[in-house]
């Protein structure tokens, strides 16, 4: 294995051309910010294949679920870029994400924090899009006790399997909170890999990867201050 994980994995949230809030990326800057890096030679691949931790690879993660992230999907594909969108189990049936910050902007922006139901997750993995795990409801994980965990850990991992009907081996951490503790559930409740934000970078754990998170604010040049190699280090 290499010693510092070296593929670059960015995380973006949900989009919206006229909701101004820091978590909805202009659909246009997505597409701009992966076109710029495969012209800096980073190769799109798919999860399976980051794990691994070398090369100059890119892969596109989602966290949440948001239904806006289906108006990207196409230009991902165009680009040949895959995908992993990470869903919390409690939420496709609910329809929103029940956090304070999250809710005071939908009130603002209606209609633009509304996440993905059962349906539209099994209509993206057929579709060729990893659904992964982003616990049962959200939680910040080292906040919680050992029975809570595990339960959000686990029972997020068996309803994602259980209403796509295929193998859930992904988890992104909520907020990218996590510590030793939390990292060790992930890989008792069977999780081939955990996605951090940022992570660290140091060493490599797969149930600490880290991502590069991208936000309304990252325009192209911001976007490639914060990818690039010296920054990611």
């Amino acid at each position: 294995m290499s010693e510092r994980f070296r593929p670059l994995v960015l995380c973006y949230h949900g989009f919206s051309d006229e909701a101004d809030h820091e978590l909805l990326v202009r659909p246009r800057d997505l597409f701009r910010q992966v076109r710029l890096l495969q012209r800096w030679g980073y190769r799109p691949a798919s999860a399976a294949e980051v794990l691994s931790g070398r090369g100059r690879l890119l892969h596109v993660t989602f966290d949440d679920a948001f239904k806006s992230v289906l108006v990207v999907l196409d230009d991902l594909e165009r680009l040949g870029v895959p995908a992993t969108v990470f869903t919390c189990s409690d939420l496709p049936e609910r329809g929103w994400l029940d956090i304070p910050e999250v809710v005071e902007a939908a009130a603002r922006h209606p209609g633009e924090f509304d996440v993905m139901g059962w349906e539209e997750l099994r209509e993206l993995s057929a579709r060729g899009v990893e659904v992964g795990a982003h616990t049962c409801s959200h939680p910040r994980l080292t906040t919680l006790g050992e029975a809570e965990l595990n339960r959000e850990l686990y029972e997020s991992k068996q309803r994602i399997e259980a209403e796509l009907g295929r193998a859930c081996s992904l988890i992104a951490y909520p907020y990218g909170d996590e510590d030793g503790r939390v990292r060790e559930a992930a890989r008792r409740a069977g999780y081939r890999a955990a996605f951090a934000l940022p992570g660290h970078r140091r060493g490599f754990d797969l149930h600490d990867l880290p991502r590069v998170g991208l936000y309304r604010k990252d325009g192209s040049l911001r976007a490639m201050l914060k990818t690039a190699g010296v920054a990611r280090r």
